[in-house]
């Protein structure tokens, strides 16, 4: 699941690229310290006995709890060792294999027609439809042609994705706010947002949690607030079908 966008330098995504392959445990340490948002996908459209795709599942952020309730899981992602530490997770879960993981990019799913209950998509889908990419907008409609092929009548797709990491309120990076206009605007998705803060036991464990990820501007802040809990704003979009 790629969860964030590192504030300070924009979209990184070559050094994004490079934890999602090889800093997965530092990765997975640091959302662990974030409370579980599944609540939220069960109050827009109860998950129990339905086919469920986790677009950009990481390492199972979402799939560890899905999976106890899903009929089905399917998990994409692009990178492979995400996966491989997902289905580790899912496997010490003790969890009924109910699930499987397929390395795929958003726009082109190995997926059947019209499979599917609900896709889930978690800090994902902004990678590609940020303004520094020239065809986000084309990207986005690629996404959603996927989306909508392998869902079934009546279903549902549920986006997660980050309104500022160090904020109280919504502070969306101005690169992903078009992507979010679109959403709303041309898509009609409802949309909400709710606190999903990091917590460690010190500011100094913070500090340490979440720099290699975020960069140095949301660590001097954590240091300088003496954060222990990071603030974290989500954002949810939603659409029945």
């Amino acid at each position: 699941m790629r969860e964030h966008i590192i504030q300070k330098r924009g979209l990184d995504l070559a050094t994004h690229e490079q934890i999602y392959r090889n800093e997965v445990d530092a990765y997975e340490f640091m959302i662990s310290k974030q409370p579980g948002l599944t609540k939220y996908i069960n109050e827009i459209q109860p998950i129990h006995g339905l086919d469920i795709l986790d677009l950009g599942a990481g390492s199972g952020r979402f799939a560890a709890s899905l999976a106890k309730q899903a009929k089905s899981l399917i998990c994409t992602d692009i990178s492979e060792s995400m996966l491989n530490l997902l289905d580790s997770k899912l496997e010490k879960q003790g969890t009924h294999r109910n699930w499987k993981t397929l390395i795929a990019d958003h726009r082109k799913l190995p997926i059947e027609d019209q499979s599917i209950d609900i896709v889930i998509s978690g800090w994902s889908i902004c990678y590609l439809t940020h303004t520094g990419n020239e065809r986000w907008e084309e990207n986005l409609e690629q996404i959603f042609k996927e989306m909508k092929r392998v869902l079934r009548n009546r279903g549902t797709i549920i986006i997660f994705e980050t309104m500022g990491t160090g904020t109280e309120i919504p502070k969306p990076p101005e690169y992903l706010k078009p992507y979010f206009h679109a959403l709303t605007d041309k898509y009609d998705f409802k949309h909400r947002w709710v606190r999903a803060d990091y917590e460690f036991p010190s500011f100094e464990e913070a500090k340490n949690g979440t720099e290699f990820f975020f960069g140095k501007e949301v660590a001097q802040r954590i240091v300088h607030n003496e954060w222990s809990i990071v603030p974290e704003c989500a954002g949810i979009w939603w659409k029945h079908y």
